[in-house]
């Protein structure tokens, strides 16, 4: 069964950035991270599950929900099978549990959360001073 284990999370100052990781394991035999398209979702106290970016399997395009975009950046290292997002200019607003997210059956990486298959364990970030 693919795991997902998001690291990096913690308190961070407003204006200040944020780096989490998500490392992929237990692949099924002739698989591999290439074979993935990865996304990155938040979850606030009392609010829904919202996209902050995705990176696609092939080519490595990205895209970004509009409400963070020009702050995010989803980056991958396939050999290390680890995800990494970066994201500056934080705000109380970025608050969340930061969850990354798995598929293998879309040609490309989309922002619905309803294409992800697998998930992390998510990571709380707290923007505070």
């Amino acid at each position: 069964q693919l795991q997902l284990v998001e690291a990096g999370g913690g308190l961070v100052q407003p204006g200040g950035s944020l780096s989490l990781s998500c490392v992929l394991s237990g692949f099924r035999t002739g698989f591999s991270l290439e074979n993935y398209n990865i996304a990155w979702f938040r979850q606030a106290p009392g609010k829904e599950r919202e996209a902050v970016g995705c990176i696609s399997r092939s080519q490595h395009p990205t895209y970004y929900a509009d409400s963070v975009k020009g702050r995010p950046t989803i980056t991958r290292d396939n050999a290390k099978n680890t995800v990494y997002l970066q994201m500056n200019n934080l705000l109380a607003e970025d608050t969340a549990v930061y969850y990354c997210a798995a598929d293998s059956v879309f040609r490309r990486c989309e922002l619905s959360a309803a294409e992800y298959k697998y998930w992390g364990q998510g990571t709380q970030v707290t923007v505070s001073s």
